[in-house]
């Protein structure tokens, strides 16, 4: 009897494990395979060799970009070098990436930049806030952009017990914003855990200096976001869950569930064009391949448009696909002026006319 009750509970750990193993798989999108979808006039941005995995564009065409992340689990080309912060003026004929200077005292050694969110105040002062993880911890770093010598001044480094593992912010003012935390544990191990057994704990936080508090619960891994041309409504990519959350935001930063739209990608950033309200988002169509990086069978690249997502029938375009010949694991796409500029994790940066 003893022997039979052993095999009778490693038959089931066995059925369980090959159940969230197919699950993971499936998570993952692990068997799909995408068309190419090519656009006119792409061309690789020089000196964007180590990612671009956010990009932020003002509304007078300057674009900032986050490049060099070290996240766990994930390709880095660069390894032992610190991260850095570009800028792009998108109304030149050939804009070239120029890395912006950061001002002295702050740990540029550990900068290891993910999301980034600009806001633009009454008096036309830019802030820059970045998520960083120094040391593969979660900070919100605030930044003052100074045009003039293409630099930025650090103001101050934000820490909250609440922002464990910050993948992306939008800012609401020169010193709030919400940040998206894509795994409830820090820790590289119980992150695979969470993600393995599929655990929804995942979440976002509303941080202001006189209040920070979670305002939406119950994601598998809480990614891009992003706010509305009129400011009404907050977009959050769930990237294990294959889908973008509509929140309708109320005047004490609570939100409310609005809609879910399901897709068949990993959905990353999201970007908004400013003028329409579409919604745009760098895609990775096989997760697999980004997380078990192989040389051999490189992880692909996909952007979405987004159009109408209050309707009852959103209108979702394939604009961009590659197989990671040109471009390898897209995690953002913004457009500016008839042009999509498209990053990614760990590589390079395309621009293209569309």
């Amino acid at each position: 009897m003893g022997k039979l009750l052993v095999v009778a509970l490693l038959g089931i750990a066995a059925a369980l494990l090959a159940e969230r193993l197919l699950a993971f798989r499936n998570r993952l999108n692990a068997s799909r395979e995408v068309a190419p979808v090519s656009l006119p006039n792409c061309r690789l941005i020089k000196g964007i060799e180590t990612g671009s995995e956010d990009i932020d564009i003002l509304p007078n065409g300057l674009a900032f970009i986050s490049s060099g992340l070290k996240y766990p689990g994930l390709k880095s080309f660069a390894p032992d070098k610190p991260g850095e912060i570009f800028l792009m003026d998108l109304n030149e004929d050939n804009p070239r990436a120029v890395e912006l200077r950061i001002s002295r005292g702050f740990d540029l050694a550990s900068f290891n930049p993910h999301g980034i969110s600009t806001y633009v105040d009454r008096d036309d002062t830019v802030y820059l806030f970045v998520v960083n993880h120094p040391h593969q911890k979660s900070t919100v770093e605030l930044f003052k952009f100074v045009e003039d010598d293409n630099s930025l001044v650090h103001l101050k480094t934000i820490r909250h017990d609440l922002l464990t593992s910050v993948n992306d912010i939008v800012a609401m003012g020169p010193d709030s914003f919400y940040a998206t935390n894509d795994h409830y544990f820090s820790d590289f191990i119980f992150m695979f855990l969470e993600m393995f057994l599929g655990l929804n704990w995942s979440n976002v936080v509303y941080y202001s200096p006189k209040e920070v508090k979670e305002v939406a619960s119950g994601f598998y891994s809480a990614n891009g976001i992003n706010i509305s041309p009129d400011r009404k409504y907050i977009y959050i990519a769930d990237v294990l869950d294959h889908n973008v959350y509509v929140m309708e935001k109320h005047a004490d930063w609570s939100l409310t569930h609005v809609k879910t739209l399901q897709l068949d990608t990993l959905v990353d950033n999201l970007s908004i064009d400013p003028h329409t309200g579409d919604i745009w988002a760098g895609c990775h169509p096989n997760g697999m391949k980004l997380f078990y990086y192989d040389p051999e069978n490189l992880p692909a690249s996909e952007v979405l448009r987004i159009q109408n997502i209050l309707s009852e029938e959103p209108v979702v375009t394939r604009v961009y696909s590659d197989n990671g010949s040109v471009l390898q694991g897209s995690s953002v796409a913004s457009i500016y002026e008839g042009k999509l500029l498209i990053g990614t994790v760990f590589h390079r940066a395309l621009y293209c006319d569309l």
